[in-house]
């Protein structure tokens, strides 16, 4: 009995505390769930919104490349990783200029080509996997092409990646 006193279970006014704790927190648990409903029904019409009017051709996206470009393949590239003789990577990738800028194309495509090749073989497994891996070995290429190129190449196009 001295427990239940302690613990407020024993009087009347301890359970109607108990309620009233309970009902006041119910109630600001829906007011808080109503609240976050109302806000994403109206980020979801405001995405709706948007893409209906690119649809329309009112808001029109902007365009990465514009102008006179060109695109030129490099030869696919097959070297084994830093790791290991027994994995293998191959690279298809196409570079992105101004036409004309670049006064010899093909001599410009072997050297980007070499220098893929000789940057593939000090790279790990580890190095090019998953999304985050992928997205360094692009920004590592287009660095490389930029500065063989001397800024004349805009963008490296990485086509297809097997390591096998």
């Amino acid at each position: 009995m001295a427990r239940k006193k302690r613990l407020g279970l024993s009087s009347p006014g301890g359970q109607s505390g108990w309620l009233l704790t309970l009902g006041v927190l119910s109630l600001l648990a829906m007011g808080t769930g109503g609240l976050f409903g109302l806000h994403m029904v109206s980020t979801v019409e405001k995405a709706v919104d948007d893409k209906n009017k690119i649809a329309e051709g009112k808001k029109t996206p902007a365009l990465i490349y514009t102008g006179d470009l060109a695109l030129r393949n490099i030869a696919p590239v097959v070297t084994n990783l830093a790791n290991g003789d027994d994995v293998w990577i191959r690279l298809e990738s196409s570079i992105v200029f101004t036409n004309g800028a670049l006064e010899n194309p093909d001599i410009v495509v072997a050297e980007i080509r070499q220098d893929i090749l000789a940057y593939l073989r000090t790279l790990s497994i580890t190095q090019v996997q998953g999304a985050s891996g992928l997205q360094h070995l692009r920004e590592d290429l287009n660095e490389r092409v930029v500065l063989r190129s001397k800024g004349l190449v805009r963008e490296l196009v990485v086509e297809t990646l097997v390591i096998q």
